[in-house]
């Protein structure tokens, strides 16, 4: 554990590419498990939904099931190719307290990637709890 205290602390580009390497499954559990988790969070809110409003057309099908997976998938990459403005704002911002900087820097992006599929199921349920269940023009 010694060497994990001294890579933390450490500001070389190695050092740097090192620990952020390091966190990156964890990052990719994260995602692994939010999306699913979101998508049941949908469906349920889609069904609630549809007892409360009669007239909202929600259906999910095979299709539906498949393209949001494909969808999520593209998405957890584009999060990875995010992922290196971790170490990217490292080189840039310079801190004097790497460590710190670090932890920060990583679980504000993990929280932000993790909760940000949820805005779909967040945002149905506020739209079918408000009453507005169609488009307004």
């Amino acid at each position: 554990m010694p060497s994990d205290l001294t890579l933390i602390e450490d500001s070389s580009a190695y050092a740097s590419e090192n620990w952020w390497s390091g966190q990156r499954l964890g990052y990719n559990i994260g995602l692994v498990i939010a999306g699913p988790l979101a998508f049941v969070c949908y469906a349920a809110v889609g069904e609630w939904c549809i007892q409360r409003h009669s007239t909202v057309d929600f259906e999910i099908t095979i299709f539906t099931i498949f393209f949001q997976a494909v969808g999520y998938l593209l998405m957890m990459g584009v999060a990875n190719v995010l992922y290196y403005l971790g170490p990217f704002s490292e080189k840039i911002i310079k801190p004097s307290r790497i460590a710190n900087f670090r932890k920060m820097a990583f679980r504000l992006g993990f929280w932000f990637s993790v909760l940000l599929p949820f805005i779909v199921p967040i945002s149905l349920f506020l739209r079918c709890a408000l009453g507005g269940t169609q488009p307004r023009y």
